[in-house]
């Protein structure tokens, strides 16, 4: 880095050439500048060598006394020189800017031997360099380079044939300086960016691509950093092959089909672990981590008892850990109920009697796995609260499929009163945390209320029936329905639940999927194939 004297001090405001501002940069008594905006630094001449300079601005007399010249050291011939403007004085090189009249507007200065930069003139009013000698949409492809020396080496490797032109100073001004002079680059059928092979280039390249579409062409450079350095090396034909290979913009995310062949041959995608029941996979084809499942159904119509079932399934059929939060009941009345699966009994229940041996074995079974992470809420259910411990269960814990029931107490628990922002707020949260985690999350979630009979008595679900705005329906890839009459009369249709499948992303196919029996003995849900399972 440049080291400036301590006794400079400051002299005036002048332009920056970098970012363009009028008054941002600042000039010092040892001749260097500082821009208070881009923050860019550059040598300069002694201060009174600048106010002589100042006072040439308005007929340029430094810039007439320059020659016409071969840039030598570059391999830049005269007659390019001549055609773009540039002259030679010494140890100088002046490159002038024009504007959309035509007429010259600033000069910019190089020091060969510092390799520093300063501009003499009105540089806001400057179009791009070279621009003044192109026709608008006068040529099918128009290249845009990053530097003035580039612009007229790739002008060169072209034979002098086609358009040439750069931006005014360098790469972080490119997004500005085009936009500025949008209508006459956007005039062109072709644009090949030109930019420099470093980061600072190549990202330059995409933000002006995101502006002129999918008319844009990117030249990548792998050999050389610009096109200069191709000149100068005589590495003509490779420029060229470079140049005329240049890719089609494609923004970030869009991909061409024909690229695709190797993702589409490999093996379709099979579940990570199925549905304990069978006419739900038949619908589902069974989990996939990733997935954000919703289980919904009317009130005390079984879904906590749905997703228990779902729990110790996964839990004996893969070797993956599961969290549990299931806000409407204490850890110790999950623990319990899921412990009473490995038993068939429903262990939460006073009047179910139990050995101890059972007992131990139900808790190794399940708990003792190691496997299960229960969430002992406390009575907050905060939406950041719950959503970072969903985040902690998958990242901190290793948890592959994460069981919340239920989304409406958290939203009820919102101070804002506006049920349909919360359900937003909420499900896109947990949407954002399936995505980035690779998680399958289960979330229970409530109905409205039907207009005619209620959920409780058999009313058939829909997906217009999910509460809020429609963020349910939309964020989640599977939506699960259970449908159960429990007043009416038959014991058996009382305890019957029909598993509706509303929304599947997966397949596509929808409808009922199986009905399940609740037996009161065990306190399970088994599947009904026929009249023999009753």
């Amino acid at each position: 880095m440049t080291s400036y004297s301590n006794e400079s001090s400051f002299v005036k405001h002048i332009s920056c050439p970098s970012c363009g501002s009028s008054d941002a940069n600042g000039l010092y008594t040892d001749g260097h500048t500082f821009c208070h905006k881009c923050f860019t630094r550059t040598d300069g001449d002694d201060v009174s060598e600048y106010h002589v300079k100042e006072k040439k601005m308005s007929n340029f007399k430094f810039y007439e006394e320059g020659k016409t010249a071969t840039i030598t050291d570059r391999n830049i011939g005269s007659s390019t020189c001549q055609a773009y403007g540039v002259r030679l004085a010494e140890d100088k090189h002046f490159y002038p800017y024009y504007d959309d009249n035509g007429t010259i507007v600033a000069v910019k200065t190089r020091n060969v031997s510092t390799k520093s930069f300063s501009i003499m003139g009105d540089f806001n009013k400057a179009t791009l360099f070279g621009q003044n000698l192109f026709t608008k949409g006068g040529a099918k492809v128009l290249t845009i380079c990053e530097g003035e020396i580039d612009a007229m080496a790739s002008y060169v490797m072209q034979g002098s044939k086609y358009p040439v032109v750069s931006i005014r100073s360098g790469a972080q001004s490119a997004i500005k300086d085009c936009k500025m002079q949008y209508e006459w680059i956007n005039s062109f059928e072709s644009i090949v960016l030109s930019f420099d092979s470093d980061e600072a280039g190549q990202q330059a390249s995409k933000q002006v691509a995101e502006l002129f579409g999918s008319k844009v062409k990117i030249q990548k450079m792998t050999q050389y950093k610009d096109a200069s350095e191709y000149l100068r090396l005589n590495k003509i034909k490779e420029y060229l092959d470079s140049w005329w290979s240049a890719e089609q913009y494609v923004p970030d995310g869009i991909i061409q089909g024909d690229t695709l062949w190797d993702l589409v041959n490999q093996p379709v995608e099979e579940a990570d672990v199925l549905y304990p029941y069978q006419g739900l996979n038949d619908l589902t084809y069974g989990v996939r981590k990733g997935e954000l499942v919703t289980i919904t159904a009317g009130s005390g119509l079984g879904k906590s008892q749905f997703m228990r079932e779902i729990v110790y399934h996964v839990l004996k059929n893969t070797e993956d850990n599961i969290g549990l939060m299931f806000l409407e009941e204490s850890v110790k009345k999950t623990a319990k109920s899921i412990m009473s699966l490995a038993i068939d009994k429903p262990l939460h229940l006073p009047d179910i009697q139990v050995k101890d041996e059972e007992l131990k074995y139900a808790f190794e079974d399940t708990l003792g796995s190691g496997r299960l992470y229960l969430f002992d809420h406390f009575g907050s259910t905060d939406v950041n609260n719950i959503v970072n411990r969903v985040k902690y269960m998958a990242k901190g814990l290793g948890c592959s499929y994460v069981f919340l029931d239920h989304i409406s107490i958290i939203v009820s628990a919102q101070e804002n009163g506006d049920e349909r922002k919360a359900l937003d707020e909420i499900m896109t949260k947990l949407r954002m945390l399936v995505q980035e985690t690779g998680i399958a999350l289960f979330v229970v979630s409530h109905l409205k209320r039907p207009d005619t009979k209620g959920h409780e008595e058999g009313a058939v679900t829909s997906l217009a029936q999910l509460r809020g705005s429609g963020s349910i329906a939309q964020l989640s890839d599977m939506v699960v329905s259970l449908e159960r009459n429990g007043q009416h009369e038959d014991p058996i249709e009382r305890h019957t639940t029909q598993v509706r499948v509303l929304k599947n992303r997966f397949s596509g196919m929808t409808g009922p999927a199986c009905s399940l029996l609740y037996n009161k003995q065990s306190g399970r849900m088994m599947e009904r194939f026929d009249e023999k399972d009753l």
